[in-house]
């Protein structure tokens, strides 16, 4: 089994979740998050006044999928989630050891 950490820009989240519906992600857990990687924020004009915006808000997915899916994966969120722009998001792969559906008590890939 593979985690799958992907972080996209907000706008992009209904269409990442629609391609990966289609190639059978059946969960996934999605969090606002604020950061910064190359884009080191920017500025913004508010009431006249201009600000810094050192974070910028992107959105995390995480996923549980088989290991033998886990390439799909990246392709689909990659595919989907690029606008060729620089903040696109990044994605990491880890190793599930063990994964339980609390539930029912299913184990491993039966869990998720």
């Amino acid at each position: 089994m593979r985690l799958i950490i992907a972080t996209i820009k907000p706008f992009k989240l209904e269409e990442v979740r629609e391609a990966l519906t289609g190639i059978g992600v059946r969960g996934m857990m999605v969090t606002e998050i604020k950061g910064f990687g190359s884009q080191s924020g920017h500025t913004e004009i508010y009431r006249g006044a201009e600000y810094a915006v050192n974070f910028v808000p992107k959105v995390k997915l995480e996923l549980v999928v088989p290991a033998g899916m886990a390439d799909q994966v990246v392709e689909t969120i990659a595919g989907t989630a690029k606008t060729g722009k620089i903040g696109d998001g990044k994605i990491f792969v880890l190793d599930v050891a063990q994964a339980m559906r609390v539930r029912t008590g299913e184990t491993n890939e039966d869990a998720i």
